[in-house]
């Protein structure tokens, strides 16, 4: 993968999800192009971007139009995108429509999982996200401004993403839906964008499903909230299976993965670099997992997030390590 994939996980400061992210009333576009026009001035040159499949259910064409429009705003911005098609991330419940407003100081209070945990333990419900897979794929499988399908995020979460405790969580329940999604990603013929999807946990439970995902995946990618000696362990332990190495979320600055210590090595190891938030706003992903209105408007040190909602640098100091890193 050349260059460097350098960058953060994006939804623009006006959404709260992913509905409000891509929905025809709520799309933004010029929020879009001005945000990803911060990333690129700091040396970014890759977002990750999360798609939902009730999007592709109410209007594929339009759907499809406006991920045509995001990919050309971030051409111009010198920036390839690697889409996430589903995710056990977060909140269960969720409709198409206007979206909650953000409940005040609490970490992605609105953020959705997709297709959803009953879905996902329904397979009477999985022919309509094989139309979702297949039809989104065919479409956009030769276009050179996607660097990459990850085709699941966090598979056997399927619970608020800030739990430490595996309680709760899906675990194996997840893998037999992520093996139907590999199958029909890799049904489409021609499709010229690598497949991943991320190894995030290695508690008991998950070996089954991280070794499928290792196998099966085009390039190794991979989550990482711990500081630089976690971080370096993991890449060694991923490098071993011989694939190019991404890591698609890191840098949670109260848990010790600070843009400081942890960007290095992973440009050190040639592992590409994609941190969680770019611009502070509406998923409030600045503020701590856990957080909320009772503990106040502002932690000890801000979570995620690069940018304030003006185009300032959240930090300053960290513009340095950018510039240090960049391709």
């Amino acid at each position: 993968m050349n260059p460097y994939p350098l960058g953060a996980n994006f939804t623009p400061g006006s959404a709260i999800n992913q509905l409000e992210m891509w929905q025809a009333e709520t799309f933004d576009p010029a929020g879009i192009d001005r945000e990803l026009g911060w990333a690129s001035g700091l040396g970014m040159n890759t977002m990750r971007v999360y798609l939902h499949d009730l999007l592709w259910e109410q209007d594929a064409p339009g759907f499809c139009e406006r991920i045509d429009q995001y990919l050309g705003l971030a051409q111009r911005h010198g920036i390839r995108t690697f889409f996430v098609i589903f995710d056990d991330c977060w909140n269960p419940d969720f409709a198409l429509g206007a979206q909650p407003a953000p409940k005040p100081y609490q970490h992605n209070s609105g953020w959705i999982q997709s297709p959803g945990k009953r879905v996902v333990n329904d397979p009477s419900q999985w022919p309509r996200l094989e139309r979702y897979v297949k039809g989104l794929l065919e479409r956009f499988k030769e276009d050179p401004r996607i660097l990459g399908w990850d085709l699941y995020n966090e598979p056997g979460n399927g619970a608020d993403a800030g739990s430490i405790s595996n309680e709760g969580k899906q675990g194996k329940g997840s893998l037999p839906l992520l093996k139907e999604v590999f199958a029909w990603a890799r049904s489409i013929k021609g499709l010229t964008q690598p497949l991943t999807v991320g190894v995030w946990n290695s508690g008991e439970g998950y070996a089954e499903l991280n070794a499928f995902s290792i196998q099966h995946s085009d390039l190794i990618s991979f989550h990482c909230y711990e500081g630089p000696q976690v971080l370096e362990a993991k890449i060694t332990e991923l490098q071993k299976y011989g694939k190019e190495l991404i890591c698609t979320e890191y840098m949670a600055r109260g848990a010790g993965s600070t843009f400081a210590a942890c960007l290095p090595v992973l440009r050190r190891h040639g592992v590409g670099a994609l941190n969680w938030g770019l611009v502070c706003g509406k998923i409030q992903t600045q503020f701590p997992w856990g957080w909320n209105a009772e503990k106040g408007p502002q932690p000890p040190v801000w979570f995620h997030d690069v940018f304030k909602a003006d185009g300032t640098l959240l930090y300053p100091e960290e513009k340095a390590v950018f510039e240090a890193c960049r391709p």
